[in-house]
């Protein structure tokens, strides 16, 4: 394993480099620390509980690029006004003691290994494939052909696949449609990031979505008929939810704070998601219409980034509660925490293999931001 000279990132630095600056070609760490903000939104979430990703963060255009010619398909529906369903309540939490923590990781495999970074794993429901985002082609030989875009690769890490091919775009956060045949993900490539959705190979694209504001982290419910997503278009970042081809755009949370990355469980009932209402990062359940908001992580450090397992009994999430930031599990009630994963790195977007034995998530542990996946138990 190829292993890249440690250096702290620089979170705070947004501004993607110009691929057009050939005489200055920053060397691979420096996109590995613009790569570790794009690829992992929540860890402001997380970390601090920080507003959702802002065109400043994540949607810097390379200095001088004219922005693309875009005709959305199909037609936007616009948002329907909405009330919320119910008033945010606190609920009492059960004390989340993690159990006795693994020395490492059960089964650790890497499966990417590039200079520039690879994140956002998200399993394909045949267990087959693991759609992920990557900055491996951020300079290419021949410009223009770079920045983040989604890849798909076997769930071994071999044969990786481009998917999607939008000069200048950042492509990211990409989602299986339930029955495997649709990747739904977010871009840049009409001037703001909006919610795409795609045929598995990266074909038939059509945007879904459209507003001046950022949609970001599409969840497809279980029955493939919605989609879940955050937006800030009401000032700031929010859960919504919509029919699979953008239509009937339903706002399920309200409130001042930050509620972002939502994940349906696997019966549709509820969707998990996190939010800084309580001043810090925490992870939350509700039932999908909105109602009943139940908070389920409890700490002073941040939880963000919820998945559910496959039977809907556990949710993976990641955590800063050890002093950086590692995967956990917990029971979907959040009770029984027990961290899965032990580096001094950043362990971050858990993702369930369909059987729910492994569970897939990035991680900088190598030098730069990989894919790795690991035993459950």
């Amino acid at each position: 394993m190829r292993r890249a000279s440690r250096v702290p990132h620089d979170r705070n630095s947004s501004a993607a480099p110009s691929p057009r600056s050939r005489t200055t070609r920053p060397t691979p760490l420096t996109a590995v620390a613009a790569v570790t903000l794009l690829l992992a939104v929540q860890i402001a979430l997380i970390a601090c509980g920080d507003r959702a990703p802002n065109e400043q963060d994540i949607n810097e255009t390379p200095a001088n690029t004219p922005a693309p010619t875009h005709t959305p398909t199909p037609a936007y529906t616009p948002t329907p006004t909405h009330t919320p369903t119910s008033a945010y309540t606190p609920t009492p939490i059960p004390t989340n003691t993690p159990a006795t923590t693994p020395t490492s990781a059960l089964g650790l495999i890497q499966l990417t290994d590039n200079s520039f970074g690879d994140g956002d794993p998200a399993w394909s429901p045949d267990g087959s494939k693991i759609a992920f985002d990557s900055y491996r082609d951020y300079y290419p030989d021949s410009y223009p052909d770079g920045n983040l875009k989604v890849y798909v690769m076997n769930a071994d890490g071999s044969n990786s696949t481009r998917l999607t091919d939008n000069s200048f775009e950042f492509g990211l956060y990409p989602a299986w449609s339930p029955d495997g045949s649709k990747i739904a993900f977010i871009s840049n490539r009409d001037g703001d990031f909006e919610v795409y959705v795609m045929d598995a190979d990266g074909s038939d694209v059509t945007q879904i979505t459209d507003n001046s504001d950022i949609d970001s982290s599409p969840a497809w419910s279980p029955d493939g008929s919605r989609i879940a997503f955050t937006s800030d278009r009401d000032g700031d970042a929010e859960i919504y939810v919509m029919d699979a081809d953008g239509s009937n755009v339903t706002q399920l949370t309200d409130n001042s704070d930050t509620d972002s990355t939502p994940a349906w469980s696997p019966d549709g009932s509820k969707i998990a998601f996190t939010s800084d209402r309580d001043g810090d990062g925490e992870v939350y359940a509700m039932d999908a219409d909105g109602s009943n908001v139940t908070q389920i992580t409890d700490n002073s450090v941040g939880d963000g980034g919820p998945a559910w397992s496959p039977d809907g009994s556990r949710v993976a999430f990641a955590s800063y509660r050890d002093g950086n930031l590692e995967i956990y599990v917990m029971n979907a009630d959040g009770s029984d925490v027990t961290r899965l994963t032990n580096d001094s790195d950043l362990d971050l977007h858990p993702t369930w293999s369909p059987d729910g034995s492994k569970i897939a998530f990035a991680s900088d542990r190598d030098g730069d931001v990989e894919i790795y996946v690991m035993d459950v138990d």
